[in-house]
């Protein structure tokens, strides 16, 4: 599971939905078949394309670019907690003024980008218990060198944070990282070693730690001091309690957001920019140009502002207006696209890595439900009962891409397994009435089924379910993004014609995942049978440990498998490349939760900015903003 999914991120994504009455076929992305303009660059699976770069004005500019509404930054130390970690506070944010070891999104394609990384690839020995990070040399703003004890200084402070508590830094899993670090050393200044008590997957490791965090060097030069006014001390690598006055220090300055752009601290930065404005009451942020960054970037670099909006409407008129030079658009506004082109805009849509799912709720036990939802031929015939490509082209007009596991089919991943590459369970009602009638209920198509065959052979309806138990259930789904009620209902629809009595009622993201997550809130187990309040996002290396792992720290129902157990469990200890492309294709199979289709993430932005490279614009569908790399043209 990916640091940054931590925290589940539907609503910041900010989307709107028109309603539509009626579904329609649809035979993929509506990108899919649109023509290319001739230079441009047009990526598979994705609405829009990025234009041939056009000839620098060789003059620097500022950027304004929209944040959604209630999406600003509120924690700026690049530790973030389990309730800070956001897409806008970490790679909008934070990954501007300070970079992780690997830079692991390369446009919208899940490889290392080595121009961007601030060190090598790792170097893995000892049965992968040992790992080495060679960094490049790059420095700090004030000039002195990036070094593996700036690198070392961040893994000690998140170690005295999880030791207060798990929550003080998002990616914490017990018995991993950092439990299972059992010693380092710095054979040079550059090179950190990292020994562990057992085997890591290098793969895993090297996407999911060094390139999504936690490995993120901190300046300890500037930094290592236990309060405002106190000296630099230099024993936080030797004393865990000097270590943990650090850790509340720094986290008590990044509670003070009112102080961000004035406090020395987040002055010093090895990233392409620094903070020079920030408005803690809007989320309003400008960035200038680190005169000393290291890394690559155009020349002049230019500055960069959040501004912020407190709607969809109103950034969608700025849009309109001309008056945002990078923006995003709503699946609402998608039709509207032809009309910004017009209006001097280039857009591009892709989803962002992740699954958008409705959870099944493994422990109630209203109605036998926890007994229903464990038998696999229920799981699959619901899936059977969900029209991706209906919902594709009804309520995303066409803008999203369809998802039949944990890796949706795009963006395009090396480990999308073959059995996810098309849907292994197609839309269609009869194939779900067939397999119910096959397991021993009797199907009341418009009414309520009902088990007729107890039992737990062939033809039984399953263990725990006893005679006369009625296919009828609750479904809570989020008002947070209009597309998610709009799939319910017609999920419910489809599921009356093959007798399954859905009761829904909404309700919104922030109460769901405080009230309606097994772990979070045992006690309203028996609440809800099924839950969709959105999406999680996982990282380029797409494992689900955390979310179905047995226990997994992020789990929401409560599935557990053992095959499932094992194949995660090897994703992330084994040395097979492979690992997670077997862990997902097994979770394709079995269906944890109703994987669902993607809405593509479009972003929009004046003609008059190019990137030295198409990747530097197709990563704004990522949440990724590069504008180091952006400049206006003659």
């Amino acid at each position: 599971m990916t640091i940054l999914a931590k925290k589940r991120y539907i609503g910041a994504l900010a989307l709107a939905v028109a309603s539509v009455t009626a579904l329609a076929a649809c035979s993929g992305s509506s990108s899919s078949s649109a023509s290319v303009t001739p230079g441009a660059t047009k990526v598979p699976g994705g609405i829009g394309e990025i234009p041939a770069a056009g000839t620098p004005s060789g003059q620097a500019a500022t950027f304004t670019s929209a944040e959604a509404p209630g999406s600003g930054p509120n924690w700026i130390l690049p530790i973030p907690t389990s309730a800070t970690n956001s897409f806008s506070n970490v790679f909008t944010f934070e990954w501007m003024m300070w970079r992780p070891v690997l830079w692991t999104i390369n446009g919208v394609t899940a490889e290392v980008n080595p121009l961007m990384s601030m060190g090598n690839r790792p170097v893995y020995s000892n049965g992968d218990k040992t790992v080495s990070v060679t960094l490049k040399g790059w420095k700090w703003s004030d000039g002195t060198p990036v070094t593996a004890s700036d690198l070392l200084f961040d893994v000690d402070l998140i170690k005295a944070g999880v030791k207060e508590s798990p929550s003080n830094w998002s990616g914490y899993a017990p018995g991993h990282f950092p439990d299972n670090l059992v010693g380092t050393s710095e054979p040079d200044s550059s090179t950190l070693v990292l020994n562990f008590s057992g085997p890591v997957n290098p793969t895993w490791f090297t996407n999911n730690y060094l390139g999504q965090g936690p490995l993120v060097p901190l300046p300890a030069q500037t930094w290592a001091k236990e309060s405002a006014t106190g000296p630099i001390v230099t024993n936080w690598s030797t004393d865990p309690a000097v270590a943990a006055k650090i850790f509340n220090f720094l986290t008590a300055q990044s509670k003070d957001i009112s102080t961000y752009a004035t406090n020395p601290l987040w002055q010093v930065v090895d990233g392409p920019y620094k903070l020079s404005a920030f408005n803690a009451t809007t989320g309003a942020y400008t960035l200038v140009p680190n005169t000393s960054y290291s890394g690559p970037h155009t020349t002049p670099m230019s500055t960069f502002q959040a501004v912020p909006f407190t709607s969809d409407t109103a950034e969608f008129n700025a849009i309109k207006a001309g008056s945002i030079d990078v923006g995003y658009v709503s699946p609402t506004d998608v039709p509207q696209l032809p009309q910004l082109a017009h209006l001097g805009y280039n857009y591009f849509g892709m989803p962002v890595f992740g699954m958008m799912i409705a959870n099944y709720n493994f422990k109630d036990t209203t109605g036998d439900f926890n007994n229903i939802v464990a038998q696999l031929y229920f799981r699959q015939a619901m899936a059977h009962l969900e029209d991706q490509q209906g919902w594709i082209s009804a309520f995303m007009y066409g803008a999203g891409d369809p998802a039949y596991g944990p890796i949706p089919a795009y963006p395009q991943s090396p480990f999308l397994p073959s059995n996810a590459a098309t849907n292994p369970y197609p839309f269609d009602v009869n194939t779900a009435v067939s397999i119910l009638r096959s397991n021993g209920w009797t199907v009341s198509p418009g009414g309520t089924d009902f088990c007729a065959k107890a039992g737990t052979g062939a033809g039984d309806c399953g263990a725990g379910i006893p005679a006369g138990t009625k296919l009828a259930f609750n479904l809570i789904y989020s008002t947070s993004l209009a597309l998610i009620g709009e799939q319910m209902t017609d999920l419910a629809s489809q599921a009356k014609k093959a007798g399954i009595s859905i009761t829904l009622s909404s309700s919104n993201f922030d109460y769901m995942i405080t009230n309606y997550i097994d772990p979070a809130a045992p006690a309203n187990e028996d609440k809800w049978a099924m839950m969709d309040f959105g999406e999680e996002t996982l990282d380029p290396y797409p494992t689900t440990f955390g979310l179905f792992n047995t226990g997994g720290s992020t789990q929401v129902g409560d599935y557990s498998n053992p095959t499932a157990d094992a194949l995660i469990n090897d994703s992330i200890t084994s040395g097979n490349p492979a690992a997670v492309k077997n862990e997902a294709s097994f979770l394709t199979t079995d269906q944890p939760v109703m994987f669902q289709p993607n809405a593509d993430i479009i972003r929009v932005w004046k003609t008059s900015i190019s990137a030295s490279e198409p990747i530097y614009l197709e990563n704004l569908t990522q949440f990724y903003a590069t504008p180091e790399f952006w400049y206006t043209t003659k």
